[in-house]
């Protein structure tokens, strides 16, 4: 197994996810202008009912991470297993399209002519675990080519064929198709040796492991279903999908850590614990400052009838980087967990992070989930903005102290550096940089209903902001600059 650079692998990973921020809005632009608020939240329905279907891939992808990694050569089995679980998905997929189709009056065979992502899903993600626990940087790469893809075949069938909802699923399912390749061809190097029956007898006997991990998946994407059973409408997810549009710009800070799971499982130290740290508090910061001063104009490039849901957008920004902190906790326990390495009893399987830190994300979606059936019924009769408003609430209130728990938890098993410090630097200087730039927004930016107005002037505004922010942070900040030369002679391989 080749040396894994945490460092370089995230950089990667982050400046492709920065690149995806564009690509990925052309794309969102083009399907929330061309698709009406129903077909929108039919979409976004779609992804949710495919995401319950995906519930066997962990069983594959989390042991074979963890196996590859170590240098044990499961990649073929790995594929052969993806191809039999993504047939048994499509059967759940079908049964789930009548019976959603039923209760929120979309048509099923709507529902049903998305069944062709499912193989590819499934395909893409085991060769992105293949690449994650051996060379992270590519994964990067299937994704670049992924939501660049997306774009031409997104203007030609949605836009200039008016194919509306099927052509965004066609667009979609091309898209898989360039990065399946690249992560392909990357892998050939470990999908050697033969189909071991076995190791998937292993995977299954031990399945129940990454099966409470995807209990965690499954009742994270639960709201979407709940949402539209209860409300019997899919309005309310349009601008549920739309906020969560623009909050996700915040994601991408977490890629900064990508390969800091795999190095661990390697045998990395615990130094690249607090460097992941470090570096996701120096990009997160200002992103949640961005996607909040940028929600209400953001919305209006989307779809000027997603405006007024910029409240919205501010509660799953913060939540979004609360969960990116959660999960690099998370990763770093389970990381360095040893127990898989050998003939590891049931007790000690349970007594093992393996079971602890998923069991405790159980409690906190279960906890969300409660909570949002409990807030929808009560408040059944209010306007669809809302209810989602009452929502996104939801799930950042859940969040909070569930993040906090795990830094505990992380805190007695790695000497970690609170970082208090540098925590409020980056902090006070998000403030005052985009506040600046959304009072002067407040008082200049013009909202143009033509978007080649808009668009131009809002961007000269995200521009200033971002390259003010990191001007004065790499100027006034002696231990990022530090960290920054060290960073750089890791890419460059001094390291």
């Amino acid at each position: 197994m080749k040396n894994i650079r945490v460092t370089y692998s995230g950089f990667i990973s982050l400046l492709v996810g920065f690149s995806s921020i564009i690509t990925g809005t052309i794309f969102t632009l083009i399907v929330t202008r061309q698709l009406s608020q129903e077909e929108f939240g039919t979409w976004s329905l779609i992804g949710s009912l495919i995401g319950y279907t995906m519930v066997t891939s962990p069983i594959i992808t989390f042991w074979s991470t963890r196996e590859i990694a170590r240098g044990i050569d499961s990649a073929k089995t790995a594929i052969f297993a993806a191809m039999l679980f993504s047939a048994i998905a499509m059967i759940v997929y079908v049964i789930l399209a009548f019976v959603v189709g039923d209760n929120t009056g979309v048509n099923p065979l709507v529902l049903l002519f998305a069944i062709i992502l499912i193989p590819l899903m499934f395909l893409n993600r085991i060769l992105t675990a293949i690449m994650i626990a051996s060379k992270p940087h590519v994964q990067a790469y299937g994704l670049f080519v992924y939501e660049t893809a997306k774009i031409p075949v997104a203007f030609l069938l949605v836009y200039i064929f008016e194919m509306g909802l099927e052509g965004a699923i066609i667009t979609t399912a091309i898209a898989y198709v360039p990065s399946i390749v690249i992560l392909g061809y990357h892998s050939k190097e470990f999908i050697i040796g033969k189909i071991r029956f076995q190791t998937i007898k292993k995977w299954v006997k031990h399945s129940w492991v990454p099966a409470i991990n995807q209990s965690i998946t499954f009742l994270a994407t639960l709201d979407v279903l709940i949402f539209s059973v209860i409300t019997g409408s899919v309005l309310g997810l349009a601008f549920w999908a739309a906020a969560s549009a623009i909050a996700n710009i915040v994601n991408h800070s977490g890629r900064i850590s990508v390969a800091l799971y795999p190095k661990l499982l390697e045998g990395g130290k615990e130094e690249y614990v607090s460097q992941s740290m470090s570096w996701l508090f120096y990009f997160g910061i200002p992103l949640v400052a961005f996607a909040i001063i940028f929600a209400k104009p953001g919305l209006f490039v989307l779809n000027p009838l997603y405006e007024n849901a910029f409240p919205i957008v501010i509660f799953l920004s913060i939540r979004i980087f609360a969960e990116s902190f959660l999960r690099l906790c998370s990763n770093a326990l389970i990381g360095t967990e040893k127990v898989d390495t050998k003939n590891s009893t049931f007790n000690e399987y349970v007594k093992s992070q393996l079971f602890k830190a998923p069991m405790i994300r159980i409690i906190q979606y279960s906890t969300y989930v409660i909570s949002l059936i409990i807030i929808l019924t009560i408040f059944i009769d209010s306007p669809d903005l809302e209810l989602v408003t009452y929502w996104a609430f939801i799930i950042l209130a859940v969040q909070i102290p569930f993040t906090i728990y795990f830094y505990i938890l992380l805190r007695k098993e790695f000497s970690i550096n609170t970082q208090i410090k540098q925590i409020s630097k980056y902090t006070l200087i998000s403030i005052v940089v985009f506040g600046s730039v959304y009072l002067v927004m407040e008082n200049y930016l013009e909202y143009k209903i033509e978007i080649f107005e808009f668009l131009p002037n809002l961007l000269i505004y995200a521009i200033l902001s971002v390259l003010a922010y990191f001007g004065i942070v790499y100027f006034l900040d002696k231990k990022t600059r530090e960290l920054l030369m060290k960073t750089i002679n890791e890419i460059k391989g001094k390291n």
